[in-house]
């Protein structure tokens, strides 16, 4: 079920042909055929297998390694340890979702002098096939000790906890401490007087929040090959979000120029942030080298999970006030957040994105990086932001509960509009926070009665910045009037599509008439990651910047035809016209292609700043109180999409992001023991949802257009996740009367909370 709402604005909404329909993507028969190409279905001649060893260990310093027995195993082609990487440096750099230090970049790949959490790998192994690759790395003998280790953010803190890195000193604002620690940045972010704010409130709130980490659940486990050829030059096939980032990860941790890296982007099964940062690619580089062959390393299950980057774990501190009326008059944030073994997690955008939905005059928000024994967290769709949501929307939904003002009104008299300065800095241009709200207040869901026992409504709302950064594209004009489109953008979830109709609109042409094809590092200009909901905005605005270009040769290529001057030329949806003269896009091309030198539309792009995705959840639940199950009855999700290119990938990454917090909320948790070791780390333990799990998720599409692109886009695939998690906790307060602040809220958690409220 979808509704489509064109909010009013000063001009009349302009019509598209092309644009806001729904043509079957280019991929999707290679897709739903198998025929698509993934890392793991590579195969070339001479290829060995390879395979990891990892510690069993979650905090042990590395004594020694002895690879001889391995080695010397028939069938084995060569072993690498860290020794096999150039020393690493201290260098930083913009991935496109999150920064990485290639010090600890190197050291994650490899473990170097210490194993920081069970799974971290320490060495692997090429073979001629995978049962030699993974009995050899059994064969390597590790001498370890064995440290204390720790696993929760807070503990990680204390004065006495185990200190991962010797040399990590908190990033502050103000004097740098002289005493190591785990707490890898304190950021912190003020306006206006927060003493008065809370002076003027007529009710404070204050709550404590807990959440568990969480991966990203992608289905196709991590994979890649490598070729490190004789004359220096090393070619990668890899499950990527972006390879032009990932050829930029393996020039520095390798000291080899970019010049000499071809990155070639398999199809990619899932990523939503877990496929940016390199694991197995340098891996695999280096066994290639040593043993002169293409070499394969791909991941189990178990190793998806313990060894790569999931979402981090939080401890939060929210405290917000209001007057009697329903003005927010102060908001104060201490967040904690896990970044794994190495700093750098998602404790920034967290901290950017607390109160963002809301017009605050005074608020502080203080928020820490804390590393930990858990893998080294990696961005998870709008990162670090679903967490921020649930504390601030569940203090909201508790202070208007106190008000006795209806949800939806208390947001929408708060709500962020053109004009609110974030507490982090930026004032934001048009944006869609109250449409979105109405739409939802609108919605036959929010209008319709719940009733029955023990169930509950509950609204949300969440905001994610969206990112512009670099873009590519080239368009070739085929001698039958089709056009092929070259962009470097990995595509997970139809963006060849969404970027062919931006290109398809733009000439006039249809959307089956352009071949968009993804291609490696050496095919196309720079582009940036797939990721920070990026791709349909700036990519797509490459694309549309290339047709202009081809627009603009195919009217000089007719005025010498019509020997007429290029201004003489009116071009209205793909057809060109001169006095007697009018010929479609595809006419012009078949003669033009007999006529002179091929025509190539090209364009680099590098928008700034963020487009400001805002998203607003209903969900109805049942909860049983005999076992403290909740059942989603119903859910309804609004989001501002500035404009819907293809309104059927918005509702997918609608509905495939709110099921995703549902399974925040309710299930996903990643178990440790007391000695740092996952106990689920399968797809059998690890619970989340599925089609039995959830109803069908409508969608209500708010069109704001966004305008600083020329068809108004705004990001669309990451600001879903963020409200769920605290939608389903407002619900089941009001099925329950249970304020729960421990995600997930799984059965065990909440029947023990029922029972506790019950005096059992």
């Amino acid at each position: 079920m979808s509704n489509v709402i064109v909010q009013p604005s000063s001009t009349r909404p302009r019509k598209y042909n092309v644009i806001g329909t729904r043509p079957v993507r280019h991929d999707g028969v290679d897709k739903v055929t198998g025929k698509a190409i993934y890392a793991a279905d590579l195969s070339l001649p001479n290829m060995a297998q390879g395979a990891y060893l990892r510690s069993p260990h979650a905090h042990a310093r590395i004594i020694s390694i002895d690879t001889s027995q391995a080695e010397a195993m028939p069938g084995v082609l060569a072993v690498a340890t860290s020794a096999d990487l150039p020393d690493p440096w201290d260098k930083t750099e913009e991935l496109g979702e999150g920064c990485i230090n290639y010090a600890h970049l190197s050291g994650n790949v490899l473990a170097r002098k210490k194993a920081l959490y069970r799974g971290h790998a320490v060495a692997a192994v090429a073979a001629t096939d995978i049962h030699t690759a993974q009995q050899a790395a059994r064969q390597i003998k590790v001498e370890y000790e064995v440290l204390p280790a720790v696993t929760w953010v807070l503990d990680a803190m204390e004065e006495d906890a185990p200190l991962l890195h010797d040399n990590l000193f908190t990033q502050t604002l103000g004097e740098k401490p002289t005493k190591p620690s785990n707490i890898g940045q304190h950021i912190h972010f003020e306006q206006g007087d927060i003493e008065q704010g809370f002076a003027e409130a007529d009710v404070v709130i204050e709550r404590e929040y807990r959440t568990e980490t969480v991966h990203q659940g992608y289905i196709e486990p991590h994979a890649s090959v490598a070729l490190w050829n004789e004359d220096g030059r090393l070619k990668i096939w890899t499950a990527t979000q972006g390879s032009f980032t990932v050829r930029q990860q393996l020039a520095e941790l390798l000291k080899i120029p970019v010049s000499k890296i071809t990155v070639v982007p398999c199809e990619i099964g899932g990523g939503f942030g877990g496929k940016i940062a390199v694991y197995e690619p340098p891996v695999a580089a280096v066994l290639s080298r040593k043993c002169g062959r293409p070499v394969k390393l791909a991941m189990r299950r178990d190793e998806v999970f313990e060894g790569t980057g999931p979402t981090p774990g939080s401890f939060m501190r929210v405290k917000m006030g209001a007057t009697k009326e329903g003005r927010l008059t102060a908001a104060k944030a201490w967040l904690a957040y896990d970044a794994g073994a190495f700093p750098g997690g998602m404790i920034g955008p967290g901290s950017m994105c607390v109160f963002s939905c809301y017009d605050i005059p005074n608020a502080t928000v203080d928020g820490y990086d804390v590393v930990l024994n858990k893998p080294k967290t990696q961005a998870y769709r709008a990162p670090g932001a679903t967490q921020a949501a649930l504390a601030t929307e569940t203090v909201i939904d508790e202070i208007a509960v106190e008000l006795g003002i209806d949800p939806v009104d208390f947001r929408l008299q708060n709500a962020a509009k053109e004009g609110t300065r974030r507490v982090d800095g930026p004032t934001y241009p048009r944006i869609g926070l109250v449409e979105t709200l109405q739409a939802l207040k609108e919605s036959e869901h929010w209008n319709s009665p719940l009733e029955g026992p023990n169930r509950g409504r509950g609204v949300a709302c969440g905001f994610w910045f969206n990112a512009g950064l670099k873009s590519s594209a080239a368009a070739n004009v085929n001698d039958d009037g089709t056009v092929t489109l070259v962009e470097g953008s990995p595509d997970i979830g139809g963006t060849r599509t969404s970027l062919a109709m931006q290109l398809a609109e733009t000439l006039g042409i249809a959307a089956e008439e352009v071949h968009p094809q993804v291609v490696d590092t050496d095919s196309v200009g720079y582009t940036d990651v797939t990721g920070g909901s990026r791709v349909t905005f700036s990519t797509g605005l490459a694309a549309h910047k290339a047709a202009l270009d081809i627009q603009d040769q195919m009217i000089k290529r007719a005025a010498e035809l019509w020997e007429c001057q290029p201004d003489d030329i009116q071009v209205d949806a793909g057809t060109y016209g001169y006095n007697d003269h009018k010929q479609t896009f595809k006419e012009l091309a078949v003669e033009l292609s007999s006529t002179g030198e091929a025509i190539v539309g090209r364009a680099a792009v590098n928008p700034q700043g963020s487009t400001n995705a805002f998203s607003a959840n209903i969900v109805d639940v049942e909860v049983d109180p005999e076992t403290g199950k909740v059942k989603i009855l119903r859910f309804t999700t609004a989001q501002d999409a500035g404009k819907a290119i293809h309104p059927s990938y918005v509702e997918g990454q609608m509905q495939g992001g709110s099921v995703q917090g549902i399974g925040w909320a309710l299930n996903e948790e990643y178990f440790y023991d007391d000695r740092g070791a996952m106990k689920n780390a399968s797809f059998l333990d690890y619970r989340m949802p599925t089609s039995y799990d959830v109803p069908m998720i409508e969608t209500i599409i708010v069109e704001v257009p966004n305008p600083d692109h020329p068809f108004g886009v705004r990001g669309v695939g990451e600001v879903s996740i963020v409200p769920p998690p605290a939608a389903i906790t407002n619900a089941i307060h009001q099925a329950t009367g249970l304020r729960m602040h421990h995600l997930p809220i799984s059965p065990p958690r909440l029947h023990q909370a029922i029972a506790e409220r019950n005096g059992q």
